[in-house]
């Protein structure tokens, strides 16, 4: 088998339900699929806060992000995905996988963000293709349209020379690397609760 770059031609779930199963994705300009390296950190990152959870994920490209949560146990996953070839491809691995727990919608994620939200969420994944400034307006949109759970967990994924992302204030950094062109984040919803000295 050749050696193909990582994630080339299909997407790797690295543990769960799932664990070890290939799908294929399709070969798409802006298509980069999160490296195995960095999901298997996050999902670390994660471990405790995947199963039963609401999972958006807003720039899905192969999905890897989404199936990965998925194969973890988590409750349910809505899927924005802007190509058309790769929200159909995701779709089509989904009823491989014979997963209903997930809605893949072929749309610009920015426009439906801009809405009211008609359900929260408990983990956002954000990887938005790089230098369009998408992350920032993502991140206004999730804040402001009620989008998050209360303690919501926020992965971001952007070009490493960003630097530092403009967030709302009750968003915590938990977590940050970086590898290679990329730096990803985890953010959680802190609320200040009401009731608070």
């Amino acid at each position: 088998m050749s050696k193909n770059r990582p994630g080339s031609g299909q997407v790797r779930i690295i543990a769960g339900q799932w664990r070890s199963r290939r799908l294929p994705i399709h070969d798409l300009e802006g298509l980069r699929p999160t490296t195995d390296r960095v999901r298997e950190t996050v999902f670390n990152w994660l471990s405790g806060d995947i199963a039963g959870s609401q999972v958006l994920d807003c720039f899905a490209g192969s999905g890897a992000l989404a199936l990965e949560a998925l194969s973890r146990y988590a409750e349910f996953a809505r899927i924005y995905e802007l190509q058309t070839p790769a929200a159909k491809q995701l779709q089509q691995n989904l009823t491989t996988l014979q997963c209903d727990r997930a809605e893949v919608l072929n749309r610009d994620v920015i426009a439906a963000l801009s809405l009211p939200a008609d359900r929260q969420f408990d983990l956002v994944f954000l990887d938005p293709p790089f230098r369009k400034g998408l992350a920032t307006q993502s991140i206004e949109l999730l804040s402001s349209n009620g989008w998050l759970n209360d303690l919501a967990l926020i992965y971001v994924e952007v070009e490493s020379e960003l630097g530092a992302l403009p967030v709302p204030a009750d968003w915590v950094q938990l977590k940050e690397k970086v590898a290679g062109q990329v730096c990803y984040r985890l953010y959680q919803l802190q609320r200040e609760t009401k009731d608070a000295d």
